[in-house]
């Protein structure tokens, strides 16, 4: 046998960004001088050291080793009882080395931040907001949310007012400003308000908002209908002055020329038409003559028969519109983690729930509202085999709007996915850019 090991505690208490610790005491339980590797296993093993690392020790001996914990203030390590696990390691007697277990009890920390995303919007009638709520807590927390306007000018309309986030995680909730007045012509009015956010165990936030409310008739309006004024003006005097007497005079002229050839051909028509006359009596005579002639009965008038009236109206042919696919909205959020390799990027893909179906892309929308740095990309996952469809720097967009004038197609099975390259700095956190697609179903 290598070696024993004995904690002093089994059981620790620990707080976010603070530190604990406790012994090992191992003994060379082996026939020959051992060297003993001490490190710690399990999920607190990325914030736990021991103090020395090795131990040298003679048959028999014992030592004592420090294991401290420091495990940092971050939404990444959750609260609540962390299992881990000392390993004491024999370099002369591998099969010897043991592990003894024990639990860190890490304590709850609530931080929640939140911003409204634009800050500032201009608009006649209403204006659209984000309030984007992180929370960078370990624990998981439910905010609630109430705008307030000081000078009570604005209605708002949430699209709700609770939201339940976890660790590490963030919530866009939308919201809509309506002034309670509006006008028709003057300068610009800036409306002012805020947004409390109150969630569970923290004091409670205050982000602040601006509208800036504009006259309802366009600048351009008053001068485009003065300009059109004037122009009808012109063209009515123009009108009387200038082409009326000149339209009349023509049109008399032309009407008089056009009597006098409806004159002429009515006159050469009855002419023509008295001398076929003449001509038709004198055949009909010789004709029956003739038939007397062999004792024949000359025919009588054979009307023609009825019915031989106009021919019946074409069949109409109605065309039915092709039918449109189903309209559809979707949303695909990211949550990447830094990472100092800008080549490496984290997927967040989405499928449609309806895979024989061939989705049909035509707008969507870039969201970065919290300002993070690195690199977005939007791939076609087509079986395994991914393509770049479009990429941003982070850093150069917090909203981004995108419409195509020739759609992007997805055909059945095919995926979108969203990567994310994370540069931010250490004191930032995460990247959690998102995207809005728009589009139909087909």
């Amino acid at each position: 046998m290598g070696a024993t090991a004995t904690l002093s505690e089994a059981g620790l208490v620990a707080e976010p960004g603070q530190e604990t610790s406790c012994t090992v005491t191992i003994r060379n339980a082996g026939q020959v001088v051992d060297q003993f590797a001490v490190d710690v296993v399990g999920d607190a093993s990325g914030w736990a050291t021991a103090e020395p690392a090795t131990v040298n020790l003679m048959p028999g001996e014992t030592g004592t080793v420090t294991v401290r914990f420091a495990p940092p203030r971050s939404s990444d390590v959750p609260a609540g009882t962390i299992p881990f696990g000392v390993r004491v390691f024999s370099s002369e007697d591998p099969a010897g080395s043991v592990v003894e277990e024990g639990t860190v009890e890490l304590g709850a920390f609530t931080e929640v931040t939140a911003e409204i995303v634009p800050a500032k919007v201009e608009g006649s009638s209403k204006a659209d907001f984000e309030v984007a709520v992180d929370n960078r807590g370990n624990r998981p927390v439910a905010v609630e949310l109430s705008p307030l306007d000081p000078e009570d000018e604005l209605d708002f309309r949430l699209e709700r007012d609770r939201a339940d986030l976890a660790p590490g995680t963030a919530a866009f909730i939308r919201m809509r400003t309506r002034p309670r007045k509006r006008f028709l012509r003057g300068q610009p009015i800036r409306h002012r308000f805020q947004v409390f956010v109150v969630a569970d165990g923290a004091e409670p936030l205050k982000t602040e908002g601006t509208m800036v409310q504009r006259q309802l008739l366009p600048k351009w309006l008053l001068p485009a209908l003065a300009a059109l004024l004037v122009l009808l003006l012109a063209l009515v005097t123009l009108w009387f002055t200038v082409l009326r007497p000149a339209v009349k005079s023509a049109a008399r002229e032309a009407a008089q020329e056009q009597n006098h050839e409806i004159v002429k051909a009515a006159q050469d028509a009855g002419a023509g038409a008295d001398q076929a006359k003449k001509q038709a009596d004198q055949a009909k005579q010789n004709s029956e003559q003739a038939m007397k002639a062999v004792g024949l009965t000359p025919p009588g008038y054979n009307p023609a028969p009825p019915g031989s009236g106009p021919g019946t109206p074409p069949t109409r042919v109605s065309n039915a519109a092709a039918a449109d696919g189903t309209p559809t909205d979707f949303r695909v959020a990211a949550d990447a983690k830094i990472d100092s390799n800008v080549n490496r990027f984290a997927e967040f893909p989405y499928t449609l729930p309806d895979e024989s179906k061939t989705l049909v892309i035509t707008d969507l929308i870039l969201q970065n509202p919290r300002g993070d740095t690195g690199t977005l990309r939007l791939l076609r996952d087509s079986g395994g085999t991914k393509t770049v469809l479009l990429e941003v720097g982070l850093s150069n967009f917090r909203d981004l709007d995108h419409h195509w004038l020739q759609a992007w197609r997805f055909q059945p099975g095919e995926k979108i996915v969203l990567a994310v390259s994370c540069q931010n700095p250490g004191d930032r956190g995460r990247c959690t850019p998102s995207v809005s697609f728009s589009g139909r179903v087909e």
